[in-house]
């Protein structure tokens, strides 16, 4: 046997079909939450078999623990959803009802699925938030880690190409365009135990492209940041941030 040919044999296995079975699991689990109460308790069935054969091919033994813990939850989700959901009927011109919301809006199928993963990465469940959040970043085009914190009554119109990185805090009544990141500053595995991204305060607005950066980086309150703008220090409470004609930020009170 050839030395390449050794290491190809020595590679370990991963359950790389899991990728199929997080699929189902998240579009039923979505599904679950909307449904009415006969035709949840069958995906509530549903999903729950197939939570504990995911938790059992990734090594986890107390699957049913963990479901039951997560099940308690679910009716808080939907509470949590219905507030985005008025808010993006009450923000986007475009939503000519609450049922197209539910339906059709990407936006809001991924904060769906993020606050769905986000109570599973909270029960310090591995792998799986994490391969659901990159489901719907698929499906989207919007990239929630489960980790983020988002309050309530969160708007994201059209969704494609928003980055929200693992520790992320964004406050209530926030409203974020598509291409808006907010990310790191550094990237260092070193910095793995400690905030990264920034913080958002209520009731601010991120216009498209905007990206904000940083782990010590807070966006006061009531402030509006314009579309492409770079922000890598803190903007205080009611400001406008836009940028000028000679490419330099202009941050004035709003």
């Amino acid at each position: 046997m050839s030395q390449s040919s050794k290491k190809v044999s020595e590679f370990k296995a991963y359950n790389v079909h899991l990728k199929d079975t997080i699929e189902v699991f998240s579009k039923r689990l979505f599904y679950a939450l909307f449904d009415d109460d006969e035709q949840q308790q069958k995906e509530l069935l549903f999903v729950a078999q197939t939570f504990l054969k995911l938790t059992s091919k990734i090594g986890i033994d107390n699957g049913e623990d963990l479901w039951a813990k997560f099940k308690n939850q679910l009716p808080t989700i939907r509470t949590k959803l219905d507030l985005d959901a008025l808010a993006f009927e009450q923000n986007d011109p475009a939503a000519k009802s609450l049922e197209e919301i539910y339906l059709a809006y990407p936006g809001f199928h991924a904060i769906s699925i993020y606050r769905l993963s986000h109570e599973l990465y909270k029960l310090n469940l591995p792998i799986i938030p994490r391969m659901m959040s990159e489901y719907t970043h698929g499906l989207t085009g919007t990239d929630i880690h489960p980790g983020a914190t988002i309050g309530a009554s969160f708007f994201i119109d059209h969704a494609t190409g928003i980055v929200i990185g693992e520790t992320a805090v964004i406050k209530d009544h926030v409203k974020i365009y598509q291409g808006v990141t907010l990310g790191g500053i550094q990237i260092k595995k070193s910095m793995s135990n400690i905030k990264r991204h920034p913080t958002i305060e209520n009731n601010v607005t991120i216009y498209a492209n905007a990206t904000i950066l940083g782990g010590d980086i807070s966006v006061g309150a009531n402030s509006i940041v314009g579309a492409n703008v770079w922000i890598t220090k803190s903007i205080p409470e009611n400001s406008l941030v836009t940028y000028e004609l000679d490419n330099k930020i202009s941050t004035r009170k709003s």
